[in-house]
């Protein structure tokens, strides 16, 4: 009987006498990614209490507690979890055919910030949606819309990937009109990585590379022009290229020089945790979109290097899990996938290459670690609909239905 039931299970994978053969690693989701994210969202916590909690010396927050900001990202990344595992609960069929309606949503939030006295401006920008004493940023969940309508869209223009006008063009105008409510805020960095994760799935999903450079072409001229018509955003890459000048000291490159200042004194081990000089309101948004600053100079090389390779092991680890689904003949969940790594990977590329100088400034927040309630909201939704794909991966791995 025994004999028999090895035979049945080598050929019938799901029944439970093959259970001992099938590998650990094709049961529950990805234990790995699930310990980084938790891993980066604790080391984040813990600098950003570091960087914030000079603040209150500052008259602009007074009125703060020198624990403010971290009590404040620890019910952001309480809240989030909990969202998180209510996003992996839905099955990604769900999410497929959501995906064009929650596309809409993003569409009215974008127009409803626009809205005088619904619209919160922060310096002179208006990106966020009042909810009393908490505030919403469309622009993180129009990221994540984005994403799954791109992947849905590619998964119905399959067989009309080859032309232009009917495969491109419709998403080319859905990200224009996306692009044109995101610069109104205006928030060029969030338009940026929109559009980063639309070419992303198209060249993913398979559309003929000549479209693909053309759309690349289009794009990189559009970001030109949107530079050379902006008197601010000129004077940005003038005080990126020259930071230490007379001119742009005080003014334009002021954030970047504090960074690099900030950076150069970590040297290889850094000053140690809570000895950093310029978070003493030195460099503005140490907190926020500056945190790797503040972790260059009190963990030095070593614990910029050591984000380095989170974020590129978590990039490559998530785009391996998208490879798998379309390997498995799932290809929204793929192209979801990958479309999370995507955006996770060049965000945070960006904004490590604004704090180490290679890159100008731009106001993009470091995934799972800088403080921002949408910013973690939506990271940990992203992340939490990944494992989903992986756990339905090893669903159809084990024999079953996803």
């Amino acid at each position: 009987m025994n004999a028999l039931a090895a035979r049945l299970g080598a050929w019938l994978p799901w029944t439970g006498a093959s259970r001992p053969a099938v590998p650990a690693r094709v049961h529950g989701v990805d234990q790995a990614l699930v310990w980084l994210t938790v891993g980066l969202l604790a080391f984040g916590l813990v600098m950003v209490y570091s960087a914030s909690v000079a603040l209150p010396d500052n008259p602009r927050f007074a009125n703060y507690a020198h624990g403010h900001f971290l009590l404040r990202h620890g019910v952001f990344i309480a809240v989030s979890f909990l969202f998180a595992l209510l996003a992996f609960q839905v099955p990604i069929a769900t999410w497929e055919k959501l995906a064009p309606w929650l596309f809409v949503a993003s569409l009215m939030l974008l127009v409803v910030v626009l809205v005088p006295h619904i619209g919160k401006g922060v310096n002179g920008a208006r990106r966020w949606i009042g909810f009393g004493l908490l505030s919403f940023q469309p622009s993180e969940l129009a990221k994540f819309a984005v994403l799954l309508y791109a992947a849905d869209y590619m998964v119905r223009k399959m067989d009309v990937k080859e032309r232009f006008f009917r495969a491109v063009l419709p998403m080319a105008a859905a990200v224009a009109i996306v692009g044109l409510l995101l610069l109104a805020e205006p928030d060029m960095g969030a338009f940026m990585v929109i559009a980063v994760i639309a070419m992303g799935i198209l060249f993913l999903g398979g559309v003929n590379a000549r479209m693909f450079f053309l759309i690349a072409a289009v794009m990189v001229v559009a970001f030109m022009l949107m530079i050379a018509l902006s008197e601010w955003r000129r004077e940005r890459i003038f005080a990126y290229l020259d930071p230490w000048s007379e001119k742009h000291a005080l003014g334009k490159g002021y954030q970047l020089s504090h960074s690099l200042i900030a950076i150069g004194r970590g040297e290889i081990f850094g000053v140690g945790l809570g000895g950093s000089v310029e978070k003493l309101h030195w460099l503005p948004e140490a907190h926020t979109d500056f945190l790797l600053a503040v972790i260059g100079e009190e963990f030095g090389l070593v614990g910029v290097l050591v984000v380095i390779v989170s974020f590129l092991w978590m990039t490559r680890r998530i785009m391996h899990i998208g490879r798998q689904a379309i390997a498995l003949d799932r290809v929204f969940a793929g192209l979801v996938a990958q479309g999370v790594g995507i955006w996770v990977g060049f965000q945070a590329f960006i904004n490590m290459g604004v704090n180490l100088g290679a890159l100008p400034t731009k106001g993009l927040t470091l995934p799972l670690m800088s403080y921002g309630g949408s910013a973690i909201l939506m990271n940990l939704v992203a992340i939490a609909v990944v494992l989903r794909v992986d756990y339905e991966n090893k669903v159809l791995m084990r024999g079953g239905r996803a």
